[in-house]
């Protein structure tokens, strides 16, 4: 499997098993201080990783590949959609919502991801990768249709959708900065996503729940939105945003299936139809080959690297040969055919 797919298979995991879970916090906490609670625990944990893993490095393994200015107004606008907005309109979501079918409407993220990248950003697709995408959004709807109400306007998976669409401008701003420390960038989204979302709610009057609560909440913001967006940024540094856009779709039918088996539900048939759309979908995705003669521009950045077909460069230091490493690389002008994902390298047009 490719290391990109891995990775955001990995992130829809975690994130679609937080979703059940914060349902049962709305108990305990209103929604936007449990949404402020759980991107704190995202960013304070990520925040100790990232102090920890750098006291621990050796000094000889040379630098990490930090934020630098011309990132900021791309991260800036990526907290500000995905991490005020959109947790804030998902709680609100929850309290009108089922876990179950919350966790399905979140499919619309993934949708909304693509389009984006498709017909704004102007990311490559293909028939087959249109199909795919096709039958995971046929996957969605079908189980969500036995949640639409039959009468008045369905406030909470309208609010849902909302927050999807904030995560879809999030996914494709990231998608900017992906080269940088991934580690880095969810933690200062979860600090000030958290920071921000917990001021208003204590500024509107209310109150922190007990301990245990804010715990679990913590914990449960560190899996799901923390671990969950550092996999994320790594499959975007993979696939492009599209792509990883598609495989993370698998996250709302993990939150599905986690959900029906904590309250005890049978999925009926539409279950398994939808199970069967969803991975006709990701198996069209996984079995994609795309392979034309491409350019690349030259262009210099940094990331973590091995010396693979575009990386032949020579070291200004010396290099004691372990791979992967970061520092600062250019790559030269050059023009070649092999399979590929719209990744960091290959950014072309067709």
């Amino acid at each position: 499997m490719h290391q990109g797919v891995l990775y955001a298979l990995m992130a829809a995991v975690l994130f679609g098993a937080s979703t059940p879970l914060a349902k049962t916090l709305l108990n305990q906490a209103a929604p936007l201080t449990l949404a402020g609670m759980l991107y704190l625990g995202s960013g304070l944990g990520l925040s100790a990783w990232y102090v920890l893993r750098a006291t621990l490095a050796r000094k000889d393994q040379g630098e990490t590949a930090r934020l630098k200015s011309e990132d900021l107004p791309w991260l800036s606008g990526a907290v500000l959609a995905g991490g005020i907005a959109g947790p804030v309109l998902l709680m609100l979501g929850l309290t009108l919502t089922p876990a179950s079918s919350a966790s399905l409407l979140l499919n619309m993220e993934g949708v909304l991801t693509a389009m984006l990248a498709w017909f704004v950003f102007k990311e490559n697709f293909d028939k087959r990768i249109f199909i795919g995408m096709l039958l995971i959004v046929a996957a969605g709807l079908l189980l969500s249709w036995e949640q639409v109400p039959v009468l008045g306007v369905p406030w909470g998976a309208v609010a849902i959708i909302g927050a999807c669409l904030c995560w879809a401008i999030d996914n494709n701003l990231t998608r900017k900065v992906s080269a940088s420390d991934a580690v880095q960038i969810a933690a200062i989204k979860g600090l000030v996503a958290g920071a921000v979302n917990l001021l208003i709610a204590l500024m509107l009057g209310y109150s922190l729940p007990d301990a245990s609560t804010i715990l679990a909440a913590g914990l449960t913001g560190f899996c799901g939105y923390g671990l969950s967006l550092v996999m994320f940024v790594l499959a975007l540094r993979h696939l492009g945003t599209a792509r990883t856009g598609a495989y993370f779709s698998a996250a709302p039918f993990v939150g599905a299936i986690i959900s029906l088996l904590m309250l005890g539900d049978k999925p009926g048939i539409s279950f398994w139809i939808a199970v069967a759309l969803m991975g006709a979908g990701i198996w069209l995705h996984l079995t994609e080959s795309h392979d034309h003669t491409h350019e690349h521009e030259e262009l210099e950045h940094m990331h973590e690297h091995r010396h693979d077909d575009h990386h032949r460069h020579e070291h200004d230091f010396v290099w004691d040969g372990k791979e992967p490493h970061i520092h600062p690389h250019r790559h030269d002008a050059m023009t070649h055919a092999h399979p590929h994902f719209p990744d960091i390298h290959h950014r072309h047009s067709h």
